[in-house]
């Protein structure tokens, strides 16, 4: 459904200076799955809430593996985001190639901001319906990305984007000082914890509905298993219940 004349390509301004296309994508995102990044001194993780597009159907996975050493999660069109995957993954793998090492992090979030970029530059495209979020680890160690159809990225500490991402958020900054010196499990924890305050109780959580995964020093990027989620999960309700 168009609002109005200026929204039937990205390049079309309207008298306002808005580009429609950029905003409809940033909304997308708004509206996807809820993701949460976060990172300390030694390891990167991802968290992510997944959902299922009927009750006969699976959760649709949202964090997928690029390379040894960097993972992405995204909210927005699934289609989209998938094609981003697979962009990253030809990207990294045509570097390891060339050069013989793996692609740093911050290269390859550069590289798909130029290819958004474009995106936003001709009539015959639209941008991207999806934000990622990137976790990798390099010679100087942990890093989270974001990056938006509007082809910005920025680096944090701790990030959420998705439905409900201010619940996220605000756990997240209440808490982020304390991320630095965190361990593996203090870090998965608060990840899940992240996750669980954004659902309000609306959600029924569990090993399939929440997917973990973390990267760090003498850690390859890999997903936390089903059952140690629901060990975190099952923890966090007792805490809950003695807290009330």
């Amino acid at each position: 459904m168009l609002k109005s004349p200026y929204d039937t390509d990205c390049i079309t301004w309207s008298p306002q200076g808005r580009l429609y296309q950029v905003e409809y994508a940033m909304e997308a995102i708004k509206q996807g799955s809820l993701c949460v990044g976060l990172k300390s001194e030694t390891y990167a993780i991802l968290a992510t809430l997944n959902r299922a597009p009927s009750k006969l159907a699976e959760y649709q996975q949202k964090i997928y593996m690029i390379d040894d050493h960097i993972g992405l999660c995204f909210s927005g069109l699934t289609a989209d985001g998938r094609l981003i995957c697979k962009f990253l993954r030809t990207e990294a793998l045509n570097y390891k190639y060339t050069y013989g090492t793996n692609c740093n992090p911050g290269r390859l979030i550069n590289r798909l901001s130029e290819k958004a970029q474009i995106k936003t530059q001709r009539s015959s495209k639209r941008p991207y319906g999806a934000g990622c979020l990137v976790a990798g680890f390099d010679e100087h160690g942990p890093h989270i990305y974001e990056t938006n159809p509007d082809a910005n990225f920025y680096e944090y500490y701790a990030y959420a984007i998705g439905s409900r991402n201010q619940s996220a958020k605000t756990y997240l900054e209440k808490n982020f000082e304390t991320f630095p010196g965190a361990t593996r499990d203090e870090l998965v924890k608060h990840a899940i914890k992240a996750v669980k305050v954004s659902t309000q109780g609306d959600v029924e959580l569990n090993g399939k509905s929440v997917s973990v995964a973390i990267v760090g020093q003498g850690q390859q990027f890999e997903f936390v298993d089903e059952k140690e989620i629901e060990r975190v999960l099952e923890s966090l309700n007792q805490e809950m219940e003695v807290e009330v």
